[in-house]
């Protein structure tokens, strides 16, 4: 682990000093943060072979939902990260649905010092191994990040690149499956080779995405990087470093030269997604930058000029905040050259089976489930279902499916269904996590009769870990 560098976030001084000191004897370098609000700006301009992450701070101490959001964002920000996740004692289930959520490992506090040695060398191991799949690493990941040449592109941007060469028809259209979206390519098609600017309208989770990636990969710039910024989550003290970059010592965590997401974008695209949710003074900035193509980087006075495609998402209306004069009509013009609006889930009924199915397979094979099919009352449930998180949603409903269901075909006794006030299906009775595993638990042992090893086996569970759980629910 000597090359190996390391992130650790927690917002106890006491345990990150702890943690550091113990860590720093057995790999190359340790970061440290107590505010997760810097994760963003330290994930862009750094990588990191093992995160280790507080699952709760201060402004919710006890439930994981920071944590859980936390870990969404670092997931979002770079999908083959290996998180592993600090708990209490008494936490260890909230870890372990964490851990189907995308965590690497979990270590409980206080910890045993070579335990958590030897969580972080398997999460580091495995961050060396690649993503799923067997696709190598980018070669300069291994990099520490202060080795880095500050005029290069940062790793991420070099795994943009490297993505951009990929088919767009096995990359990324395989989730924008069904005939409601076919007009959305046809046009996707026809606009990608030009230099137009694009903005993207729909609700959470309609994969704007993935049709910003898709217009990039079917460009003339597909070789070059494609940069994908969340602009909304971006504090005001952020925005300007994030996208135009800074030199050394502008500020006081300005350790050194830092290229920002405009430049790494230059000669390629670069998607802003969540646009509408940008104050007035950061769209002042965003149309300076729009009209004169350069960049200044925060603390020098150097323009630098950039070529880059620019694709916008939100799921605001935007001509509604120009009414409401809380966004500028000429930043509005800037960025719609072309608009797409892509049809939320509840309005493509007949999308849901086939993007079902491409699901199923994905994490079937993802994660070794025999589970092959969904029984038609499911089909009959979700097709009935409003699905307020589209596509996003039916993703995650399917891949937790997929890993907790006892049999080859999804039930709908295996499915979460939201509640919304606005949804006419069925829904489970409980949403509780606890409720849903001790129901599996039963429908299991039922299943095998009773046998200890065959229904630990069919939960992906080790005998001791089934015991705990039996006696936990007094089964």
């Amino acid at each position: 682990m000597q090359d190996a560098k390391l992130l650790i976030v927690d917002d106890d001084p006491d345990v990150l000093l702890a943690a550091r000191l113990l860590l720093k004897r057995h790999v190359g370098s340790v970061d440290i943060e107590k505010n997760p609000e810097k994760l963003p700006f330290l994930l862009n301009n750094n990588h990191y072979d093992a995160i280790v992450l507080d699952m709760n701070f201060q402004r919710d101490v006890s439930s994981g939902r920071e944590g859980f959001a936390w870990l969404d964002r670092i997931l979002d920000i770079n999908p083959q990260a290996r998180v592993v996740l600090f708990t209490a004692y008494g936490d260890v289930e909230m870890a372990v649905r964490a851990m189907k959520a995308g965590a690497a490992d979990f270590v409980l506090k206080p910890w045993q010092n070579d335990k958590f040695v030897e969580t972080i060398r398997g999460a580091v191991e495995k961050s060396e191994t690649g993503p799923p799949g067997g696709a190598n690493r980018d070669a300069g990941s291994g990099r520490k990040g202060n080795e880095a040449n500050s005029d290069e592109p940062r790793n991420l941007a070099e795994k943009n690149r490297k993505a951009g060469s990929h088919s767009p028809n096995h990359s990324v259209t395989q989730s924008l499956i069904g005939s409601a979206m076919q007009p959305i390519l046809d046009t996707v098609e026809r606009v990608a080779p030009t230099d137009a600017n694009v903005l993207i309208l729909g609700e959470n989770g309609t994969g704007k995405d993935l049709v910003a990636r898709a217009v990039h990969e079917q460009s003339n710039r597909k070789d070059k990087p494609f940069i994908s910024v969340d602009v909304g989550a971006l504090s005001e003290s952020l925005f300007e470093s994030e996208l135009f970059g800074h030199v050394k010592g502008a500020f006081t965590d300005a350790r050194e030269d830092r290229a920002g997401r405009f430049e790494e974008a230059n000669g390629g695209t670069i998607f802003l997604d969540e646009i509408g949710n940008l104050t007035l003074s950061q769209q002042a900035r965003l149309l300076t930058v729009l009209q004169q193509r350069q960049v200044t980087r925060i603390g020098s006075n150097k323009a630098k000029s950039i070529d880059v495609r620019l694709i916008c998402a939100t799921n605001v209306d935007l001509n509604e905040r120009v009414a409401e004069r809380s966004f500028r009509q000429d930043l509005v013009y800037r960025i719609n050259t072309i608009e797409l609006h892509l049809p939320a889930l509840r309005n493509r009924p007949t999308d849901i089976a086939p993007l079902a199915d491409h699901f199923l397979k994905k994490y079937a094979r993802q994660y070794g489930r025999s589970v092959t099919g969904l029984s038609p009352a499911l089909l009959a449930e979700m097709k009935q279902y409003r699905w307020p998180g589209n596509v996003r949603e039916l993703q995650h409903a399917i891949e937790r499916a997929v890993i907790l269901a006892p049999g080859k075909t999804l039930e709908p006794a295996d499915f979460v269904f939201r509640k919304d006030a606005s949804s006419t299906s069925p829904v489970n009775e409980t949403l509780q996590l606890e409720d849903m595993e001790r129901q599996l638990i039963q429908q299991a042992m039922q299943k095998h009769r009773g046998s200890i090893t065959d229904v630990a086996r069919e939960l992906g569970l080790s005998r001791q870990a089934l015991y705990r759980r039996l006696e936990k629910f007094g089964l």
